[in-house]
């Protein structure tokens, strides 16, 4: 491997000084536009690029922006790839991080904002963030925001009504005993998501059952042990509506594995419309968030406050959605209530 090219290099190919290679790679003033050309022929040539912490120390500026995510799974992959498609013409890099939690594992961001904002990133998006980060040095937009206070810009899809569209089906299919797995109880998200399945039950006469419910957290994982203890009930279930799609696939491997078919024994539905979703057998019924546009929201919501520009809106929430598959159906026979 060849050694990275410096600003003496591109200087002495050029024959100029390194304050003019700094002038001409920074676009500053005093050097004729045909010394700036022939020094960027040269960087080109080298491959050489500024020190991203030292053109911030000199200008306070980075042009990355950092996506802070809890770990690289499904759901904060999807958000990734809606504002990596969101940034492409915005003259920003993305740089996504994932900061060390073995000592802690709430309030992970505080620390990781502290060491990125000023001279790595201008801006970040946090996604399903662990505490309520209300006062930063640089710009922020939270996605599946904290149920704290709500001082930072937010975007979320709409999970009360979601998970209201969610336990309906269940409930038009014929179903009266339906559970909960629930998400992390921290995220408005998932306080939404089983405020909906309340509402639900609520809206059909079904008195709501705290028996019936259960807390997944959010990971297939954590999920199972939650999984299993609801589908063990002597007077189990007959359908489950699940937080998201990880723990819908936990609730569906526990059946399989105590000898339960799904729908025909238990019917299971998820929230999220991940990848994996639609690639299962049977293929996972869902209601679908529109997570690369959440992340795409969020990108643009950040370079307009990077730019200087006042949000017309300061929460956004999009729009949820049914997706029919087929791990739902009506209960059997011997199941009917």
């Amino acid at each position: 491997m060849s050694p990275r090219a410096t600003i003496h290099d591109v200087a002495a190919a050029a024959g100029v000084s390194v304050a003019t290679v700094s002038k001409a790679v920074n676009g500053r003033y005093g050097i004729s536009a045909a010394t700036t050309a022939r020094v960027l022929d040269v960087v080109q040539q080298l491959g050489y690029e500024s020190s991203l912490v030292a053109s911030s120390m000199r200008s306070r500026r980075t042009s990355v922006i950092g996506i802070l995510v809890a770990d690289f799974e499904p759901f904060s992959a999807e958000i990734l790839k809606g504002v990596g498609v969101a940034l492409q013409d915005s003259g920003y890099d993305l740089l996504a991080y994932s900061g060390s939690r073995q000592r802690e594992t709430n309030g992970w961001e505080r620390r990781s904002l502290s060491r990125l904002s000023g001279t790595l990133i201008d801006g970040a998006i946090m996604v399903t963030p662990t505490v309520d980060t209300t006062s930063t040095e640089i710009p922020v937009v939270a996605i599946d925001p904290h149920t704290g206070r709500a001082d930072l810009p937010t975007v979320e899809s709409d999970s009360f009504g979601g998970a209201l569209q969610a336990t309906r089906y269940l409930i038009e299919l014929g179903h009266r005993r339906i559970g909960f797995l629930g998400g992390r109880p921290d995220l408005r998200s998932a306080t939404l998501r089983e405020a909906g399945y309340r509402q639900a039950l609520t809206d059909a006469g079904i008195p709501f059952n705290p028996a019936l419910v259960r807390v997944g957290l959010y990971k297939r994982e954590t999920a199972k042990g939650p999984a299993a203890s609801l589908l063990g009930m002597t007077d189990r279930p007959t359908a489950v509506f699940a937080a998201n799609d990880l723990s819908a696939i936990a609730i569906i491997q526990v059946a399989a594995e105590i000898g339960l078919e799904v729908p025909g024994d238990i019917s299971v539905i998820g929230f999220d419309d991940i990848p994996e979703a639609s690639q299962m057998n049977p293929a996972l019924t869902t209601i679908r968030q529109p997570m690369k546009r959440l992340g795409a929201t969020a990108a643009g919501m950040l370079v307009s406050l990077l730019n200087g520009d006042t949000l017309p809106q300061n929460h956004i929430r999009l729009p949820t959605g049914l997706v029919r598959r087929a791990t739902t159906g009506p209960p059997s026979t011997a199941n009917r209530e």
